[in-house]
């Protein structure tokens, strides 16, 4: 009886180590580490008790960081892509949630970034592949819903249910060197149209105005646009300005992480083809 018991405590202890899920390959410069290390440090001598405070004291820390674009697309195996020297308006979202929530809980190590990086940034949270990415960003918000990490409280402002056709990876893959392999691509068609059939809520253009003291500082901002099989064009966090008004706190394709100058109902009638925006509270660790 004890030899059985022994045995099965073998297993056990062997499925424990075995099974446990590997960490991803992970590309970033010696750099990195180094840029994240100060960082928190300097996080440290901030005040932020809420995850939109930590949001807004995270994001503020990146200003002036250069605009990188694609970042992500290395071409190869996919990888955990750090990079803290550049950011585009997708990564600059994800490492401003991933590193504020760290803020809000209290973790300061490395292992414990990726590992937040990593369940933003990947379908459940974990990488498998190219494809487990989270490209159309109406994805990365349903995913990380799901997570228990955000709202979209889009509905709840005043938001209009549609239906698009999203497929412009599926419709344009010579822009993605990892869609030259046949598997890739039929896996991203295939999440295309899963997405193509679900409700996508945005508040459009002509009401972001009335609906500005709903916003609040941390949430993500989601610009909604009417390019064929395209969600979402750009993203960033919004902020409260010195003027009173609710600006945008992003990587701007202008050169840097930038805050812009306009409040956001002004500054979206300068992005060609905008149609409305998708709004994201980021929601309180463990709560």
């Amino acid at each position: 009886m004890y030899l059985k018991h022994f045995l099965l405590l073998l297993v056990f202890l062997g499925a424990m180590v075995y099974g446990r899920p590997q960490s991803p390959a992970l590309s970033c410069s010696p750099e990195d580490p180094e840029i994240f290390g100060q960082l928190m440090k300097d996080l440290d001598t901030l005040e932020a008790g809420t995850i939109g405070e930590a949001m807004i004291v995270t994001g503020s820390h990146f200003l002036g960081t250069p605009y990188v674009a694609s970042t992500l697309e290395l071409g190869g195996q996919e990888m955990l892509v750090v990079n803290l020297r550049g950011l585009d308006c997708t990564t600059f979202v994800e490492n401003v949630l991933a590193i504020g929530r760290m803020k809000v809980e209290g973790q300061r190590d490395w292992e414990s970034y990726l590992h937040n990086l990593e369940q933003i940034r990947y379908r459940n949270g974990t990488l498998q592949g190219y494809a487990s990415r989270l490209h159309y960003f109406s994805d990365w918000i349903r995913d990380n819903q799901e997570k228990g990490l955000v709202k979209d409280i889009t509905p709840e402002i005043g938001g209009v249910s549609l239906l698009k056709e999203i497929n412009f990876m599926g419709t344009h893959p010579e822009l993605y060197p990892a869609l030259a392999r046949e598997d890739y691509l039929d896996r991203i068609r295939n999440i295309e149209a899963s997405l193509s059939s679900k409700n996508l809520f945005i508040l459009p253009a002509e009401e972001v105005a009335a609906q500005e003291a709903s916003l609040q500082d941390g949430d993500i901002i989601a610009l909604a646009t009417n390019i064929q099989g395209l969600d979402v064009t750009h993203t960033g966090i919004a902020v409260s300005g010195s003027d009173g008004r609710v600006h945008l706190l992003h990587a701007s394709t202008e050169g840097a992480v930038m805050i812009s100058k306009e409040p956001i109902p002004e500054y979206l009638k300068k992005i060609k083809g905008n149609t409305g925006i998708i709004v994201v509270r980021p929601l309180e660790p463990g709560g």
